[in-house]
This record gives structure tokens, sequence and C-alpha cells, in this order.
């Protein structure tokens, strides 16, 4: 197994070590990721993210030693090397006892580390290639993301949250200034669900003229008005069964905004001169720029 391909969980509150690690193996072609508590920790290990766990034993709060075996719960073949200031044989022993896959004392050694790593993956082929390959649950989609958005606590909040609502089907608000990457959230929003066979449709609100925004997602049947010489579906149709996208959706004209609210209610619109309701059963998400809840207190 190539080493570059393998995610390593760094776990460890003291953030100057985890930084040091997260170079260090990032140098040596691993694609490290970090928390800095267990909480954190085993959201990522539930994800589905790390292929190999560096665990500090001497952590506040949840411990090193309870993150282990909650660990071994979430995936019993998830390799987990324990280390720690606080060495000594009886230490090793019961992390061992626990499931530990190795033991290191601190201050870590680089070279012994980065060998222990690649004997770890060397041992571990064929698993690893299961726990990579994607699923119904988008592991694979979220660790990506992961890998293009950073290591910080907060990027790993959001990758968790993401984890948390793909697979529900919830319509989901995402707010960020412009260029942080909402679009990047959405798709790995529908990539990590159970629709993820199906289409994401994006729709740029406010790249729509007010005239054309109502054919636009709702399509039109054939002479509705002049030009309409056959029938097209909008926006709403072609995202069946998967994700209607609806980017910047401040810009929405106000007159719209009535007839996509029964849209979503309902589940069901009209064609731009249509006689016959269409049923639809999709996702919906949307993004802005702007803090939604502060621009209605203002009214």
């Amino acid at each position: 197994m190539k080493e570059q391909e393998a995610r390593i969980l760094i776990v460890d509150d003291e953030k100057d070590l985890c930084d040091i690690l997260f170079r260090m193996l990032k140098k040596n072609g691993f694609r490290p990721i970090v928390a800095n508590d267990g909480a954190k920790a085993l959201e990522m290990i539930q994800l589905g993210m790390p292929e190999i766990v560096l665990l500090d034993v001497m952590m506040p709060g949840m411990d090193g030693m309870e993150v282990l075996r909650r660990s071994k719960k979430l995936n019993p073949r998830l390799p987990v090397m324990m280390f720690t200031a606080y060495g000594g044989i009886d230490g090793a022993v019961q992390a061992i006892k626990e499931g530990a896959d190795d033991y290191l004392s601190k201050p870590v050694d680089h070279g012994e580390l980065v060998d222990k790593l690649r004997r770890a993956l060397g041992n571990r082929l064929g698993a690893r290639q299961e726990i990579a390959a994607p699923d119904k649950t988008g592991h694979a989609t979220i660790a990506r993301l992961h890998e293009m958005m950073g290591p910080s606590d907060a990027i790993s909040q959001i990758i968790a949250e993401i984890g948390l609502v793909a697979p529900s089907n919830f319509s989901v608000v995402i707010q960020g200034e412009t260029g942080t990457g909402k679009e990047l959230v959405a798709g790995a929003i529908h990539e990590a669900s159970l629709r993820a066979s199906a289409p994401l449709i994006p729709v740029d609100c406010g790249a729509i003229p007010e005239t054309l925004f109502e054919s636009e997602l709702f399509g039109y049947e054939k002479g509705a008005f002049t030009g309409a010489t056959g029938e097209k579906p909008g926006k709403f149709e072609l995202a069946q069964g998967g994700t209607l996208f609806l980017d910047e959706i401040r810009n929405m004209p106000l007159g719209s905004q009535i007839k996509i609210l029964r849209a979503i209610q309902e589940k069901n619109f009209f064609r731009v001169g249509g006689r016959k309701p269409v049923t639809v059963d999709l996702r919906l998400l949307v993004a802005t720029n702007e803090d939604l809840n502060a621009a209605v207190r203002r009214g």
C-alpha cells in the first residue's frame, strides 16, 4: 500500500504537538487529519475518515483509553496507536488489552512512528481498500472534503455536521461569505446522501431574470408563451429523486417565493401553461452569503 493514500488521524489536546506531527506526516507522504479532543475524534472515526489513529492517552474530558474502547466498537478493524508522556509497561499492557495495535512513548521518535505506520498499512491492504470504497453513507466523499478544506477545528466541525445531516432527508441552509465553499459543501451533502445516484441540480437564483424564473424552475408546456415550440422540464423535474441546490437564495425574486414555497410544501407544481400537476420527490439545499435570520429581523 502506498502511504500517500492513507489518512492518519492525530488525536491530542496539545495543538503544538499536533502541528508538528501533521507537518511531519505530510512531509512523509501521508494525509494527516487532526482532532483535539475525544468527541471530535469519534465523529471522524464514525464517518470513516481515518485509516490509522494516533491517539494520546492523557486528555481532558474523554481520555484516550475511552476513545480507544469506543473506536473499536465503531470499527474493530481500525488500527489505533497510542502514545503518551506517561510511558511504562503497565500502560502499554492495558492499551493492548483494550485493543490498541501499538504503543509509543512521548517524545515520539518520528522515524519509528513512520516505520510503524508503514508496517500497519502493509498489514491491512485488503481492509484498507474496503474502507476507502465509496458506500451509501459517503465516507469517502467526506474524507476527500476534509483533505481539501484542511485540519482546523472549525473545518472539522463543519465536516462532522455534513456527515450527520447528509444521510437524512432534511432541507439544509448553508450560510457563509462568498468564496468560502458553500457549493462544495452542498456537493458533499448530496454525494454522501442516499440520493447520490440521482442528479444534483444547481440553480443560481441571482443569474435568472425575474420574468424567466418560473419557467426555469417549473418548466413550460408547448404554446405557453411566444417561442414555446415544445415542452421543457424545469429544474424541479430535472432534480427528480435527487437534490435541488438553490444558490444565493436571497436573490430570488419576491414574486417567485410563494410559488417555490408551495411547491416545496405540496411536493408538486404546474408547468407554465400546464393543467396537470407534476409530482416531485427531491431534497432541497439552499445557500446564501447573508444571515437570513438577521435579514428577517431587519424586516
